[in-house]
Parts: structure tokens; sequence; C-alpha cells
């Protein structure tokens, strides 16, 4: 017990304090006790009282900022940093209504950065409301609140503002640069011309003449870039650069793991390979990049090989991971071992199988023509199978020629639309694969029901489109 400490040794104990420590009420209360105020060990305080996950032991740090005679902005700032992010624009915006506390630059950076943190539509107001704040106190001269602005609207993929603001700048660091190079590749909603003003982007970054210099995560930012639009000989001239200039990837796992990635994706499978075993550290993401790409491309055996060596370097696959290696399984035809890959995700690994996973069996059992079994597998699932898994035996259907299950599970998946008014809006292939269903069978009256279904339900079909690659990278 803590109830007699001496002052002193009352705030050198809450300086070496563990984190989630119990004892953080005690020291709370002997600080209360002998009537420190001083705001840097108070500030201290709430860092803790906010570490918890527990969020009636975190609403104790509201007690610690009210503990102070008057609203003092270092204790506030600390406050609104340290919270969860709807809490820390829910704080801010009680403080601007009363008007008491004159805001700084932290101010602006912390609660800009929650914004980034949670967005959505009403934090993207907020956000919108903080810059204009920033405009009028002159705080657009701090090259780090305008970086963190650039971060909130590219996470709210406001991506013209996040343009704007960086254009307007008179300074830019690495940081600034990446936060909006990162901010057009995480747009990545079927719209490839992001990832090419990416790469642009990092043309003008090695021309700036103030001699900013690219980082590891500028490298593997725009690496990424290369990958969404498979453009292999860009790839490479980065990877050169990255040897020139970063660092090697066998000693950078971020760029190593990019680099395999890239090279995966890309269909340069021998290369990524090439990278990934000279790496001196993996981590789960560099072991899950490389089985993603041999699953890709139907190198379901070597794929399996690669997991079987992940527990000799100490690192256990996870969800992603038998997702990646359930899909090769499914395109190289391996159902034997993707049935008893699934059976030891729980019994061996230790990982609870998820939708995905249950998805990529049916989908294995139905390419290879077992649909009765992947009708079965389905009514034993212990969780409520989504339209995407029965997509998938519609699909088998159609493959193999089933019209019988085909209809049963055609209808069914429709039923399931008309359940829900956001997916009958947006999802017009079901009524188009059991349209194909009818048709491979030669049912006209039936494919014309569907098609009549599909135009009084004012559901259309969507067109398909090609993407050609025309734009290339200038020699870095």
């Amino acid at each position: 017990m803590l109830t007699c400490l001496p002052r002193l040794s009352c705030v050198s104990f809450l300086y070496s304090l563990p984190k989630l420590s119990n004892n953080v009420k005690q020291i709370h209360a002997q600080l209360v006790t002998n009537g420190l105020k001083s705001p840097t060990f108070l500030a201290k305080l709430i860092e803790h009282y906010c570490g918890s996950p527990y969020q009636h032991i975190a609403n104790n740090a509201h007690l610690v900022f009210q503990y102070f005679d008057a609203p003092n902005l270092f204790l506030f700032n600390t406050l609104i940093r340290c919270v969860q992010p709807k809490g820390s624009l829910r704080i801010f915006q009680n403080e601007f209504s009363r008007g008491v506390i004159v805001f700084d630059d932290c101010t602006y950076n912390f609660v800009l950065g929650a914004c980034a943190r949670s967005p959505s539509s009403s934090t993207l107001w907020v956000g919108r409301q903080l810059h204009a704040q920033i405009v009028k106190h002159g705080v657009e001269s701090n090259i780090l609140v305008l970086t963190t602005n650039i971060h909130f609207y590219a996470s709210n993929k406001d991506i013209i503002s996040a343009r704007r603001v960086f254009d307007e700048m008179a300074e830019r660091s690495s940081v600034t640069w990446n936060a909006m190079i990162t901010g057009f590749c995480s747009l990545k909603e079927g719209n490839k011309k992001y990832a090419v003003n990416a790469l642009s982007l990092f043309n003008d970054m090695l021309a700036d003449p103030s001699g900013v210099k690219p980082t590891d995560t500028t490298i593997v930012s725009v690496l990424s870039a290369a990958s969404q639009i498979g453009m292999i000989e860009t790839g490479a001239c980065i990877h050169g650069f990255a040897e020139k200039t970063v660092c090697s990837p066998e000693d950078d796992v971020f760029i190593g793991t990019g680099l395999v990635d890239m090279y995966s994706k890309c269909g340069c499978l021998d290369s990524a390979l090439s990278i990934f075993w000279r790496m001196n550290q993996k981590d789960i993401l560099t072991w899950t990049a490389m089985t993603t790409g041999l699953a890709v491309h139907g190198k379901g055996k070597q794929a399996l090989e690669v997991l079987y060596k992940m527990g000799a370097y100490g690192v256990k696959p996870n969800e992603v991971t038998f997702t990646s290696l359930l899909s090769a399984c499914c395109h190289a035809g391996l159902v034997e071992e993707g049935l008893q890959l699934f059976h030891d995700i729980k019994r061996k690994f230790g990982v609870m199988p998820q939708i995905q996973h249950y998805g990529c069996i049916v989908d294995l059992l139905g390419r290879s023509g077992k649909l009765k079994e992947a009708y079965d597998f389905i009514m034993r699932m212990p969780i409520s199978p989504d339209a995407v898994i029965w997509r998938s035996l519609l699909g088998a259907c159609k493959i193999h020629g089933n019209v019988v299950m085909g209809e049963k599970v055609g209808k069914f998946l429709l039923q399931l639309e008309e359940q829900s008014c956001a997916e009958l809006a947006l999802k017009s292939e079901d009524y188009v694969a059991l349209s194909n269903v009818y048709a491979s069978a030669e049912r006209w009256n039936d494919v014309e029901t569907v098609r009549k279904k599909m135009k009084a339900k004012s559901v259309l079909n969507k067109a398909g489109y090609s993407s050609v690659q025309t734009v290339s990278m200038a020699t870095l």
C-alpha cells in the first residue's frame, strides 16, 4: 500500500510506475493529499489513466485536469493527446465553446490527429472547421500542424483538399511528403490514377531543391503504388534507388516486405523469393506477403512449404496468412491439402477460423466439383454464411452445370438480397449469375423471368471495362 509516501517519493514513484499499474489511484490520492499541483506531474498522471483499457479508469484523467485551479493549456493538450479520438474531439469542442483556454499549435495538431484516426463525415466537418481556425489564428506557418492537416484530409478521403494544403506550403519535410504520397496510395477503390499521382509526386520529391531525402516510409509507399498498377520496371527502379540511398532490403524489414509484396503482385516470384530468404528479419507481414504472392499465382505447394517453415523462425501465422494459404490451395486444386490445413488452423495453430476461411473451403470444394460436399459444409458452419459464400457456390454450380443446385442457391441468395435494401441496390451479379445458370441449361423462359425481375426492381447490370497502362515513370 502507498498510504504514507512522502511527497518527493510519491513523485518519484509516479515516474517509475509501469503502464496499467493498479497503484495509479493511490498515487493520485497522495498527490492530492500533499497538495502537489505541478502540471508536469499531473500530466504524467493523465497519461497513466488514459493508458487503461477500462473506461471508468480512463475517465479519471478528466478529474486530474479539473483538479487544477485554473484551466491549464499544457494539461489540456496532454488530455486531448492521450484520450481516444472521439473523446478528444468532444473535450476540444466543450472547451472551444467555453472560450476560456487560448489554444496553441500543439492543440490544433493533436485534435487534427484525432480527426485523422477516426475518419467519418462528422470528423471531416470538424477538421475543416479546425483548418479555418488554423488560418484565422495564423498557425498555418507551423509545418507540423500542416503535415497533420494533410494526413487528416487524406485519411478522410478528401485528397483534393490534402493536395491543396500540400501545394500551399512554403516548406516541407520528409514527413510532409510521406503524408501526401501515403494519402494517394491509401485510395485504392478501383482507381489507379492515385497510384500514378503518388509516383509522380515521388519524382517531384527527388527533384525538390530543398534537398529533402526519402525515408523508408517513402520507399514502402511508392513500392505499394507501383504494385497497384503492376509497373514492374518502376518497382525495380525504386528497388535500386533504395539499395543506393536508403538501406539494403535485407536490413530493413519494412522495405524488404514492400519489395516482396511488389514483386509478388507483379508476377516476379523468383525475385520476391530471393529477397524474402535474404532478409535478416521477417515479421508476420513479410511471411503473409510471400504466401499471398505464391497463392495468387497458383503456387499452392510452395505456399504450404513456406507456412511450415514459419515456426522455425519463431513466427506464428495469423488469420490473413491462413486466408492466403487456403486461397493458394483453391487456385492449385489442392483439395486434400486445403482441407487438412483448415482442420489444423484451430487444432495445430490455435487460431479460430473466420468467415473468410470457411469461404475458401467452399470455393475449394466448388472448384473441384464437390458441390454437395460444399453445400453440406455450409450447412454445418458454426457461423452464418454470408452472401459471398453463397455466390461462390453459385458460380461453381454454373461451371459444373449443376442447374438444380444452382437454382436452389440462386433463389436463396436473391432472398437474402431482398432482405437488404443496400445489397439490393448494389448487387446485380447475383441476378446475372442465376440467369447464366439457366442459360447454360437452355432454360430461356427462366432466363427471361430473372431479367424481368431485375428490370422491375431497377437493378442495373454493371458494364465491364478494361485497364490499359499508358503512364511510365521517369528513370530515377
